[in-house]
């Protein structure tokens, strides 16, 4: 907690820093406070609102869907496959390889796509084409 914190929630501490302050600043102070403190009561009252809200709609919803004799679960259940099947998209195949090439007498291979590999670059600057490594 940070010292104007412990300051504030503490009446002593907050009764000693305040006696330095005028009538008029703490007056001042106090009708800031205020409107801070009606700001952020209404906020909360609002939020909560609307989870009252919420929560009604959700149980007028499951009372509708028991009269029509469905059971709440199976809607979850059903809508939960699509969303699992659009979340989990499966990686596309790697590329197959177009060129090979030697490196540090190893052979590799590139798919074309990408940065070239500096072993065909610097050998297409001594004059081969990309042709020649084709697979």
């Amino acid at each position: 907690m940070t010292e104007f914190l412990k300051t504030l929630m503490n009446v002593r501490s907050l009764r000693a820093a305040l006696r330095e302050l005028s009538f008029e600043q703490l007056q001042d102070a106090k009708e800031k406070f205020d409107a801070i403190y009606i700001e952020r009561r209404d906020s909360t009252e609002k939020e909560r609102a609307e989870q009252a809200e919420h929560q009604r709609k959700l149980a007028e919803f499951t009372e509708m869907l028991k009269e029509a004799g469905i059971d709440p679960r199976d809607l979850v259940n059903n809508a939960a496959p699509a969303a699992n099947a659009e979340k989990g998209k499966s990686k596309r195949t790697p590329r197959p390889p177009k060129y090979k090439y030697q490196e540090d007498e190893q052979e590799k291979t590139w798919t074309g796509q990408g940065r070239m590999p500096k072993a065909i670059a610097e050998q297409i600057a001594q004059g081969k084409s990309l042709e020649q490594f084709a697979i």
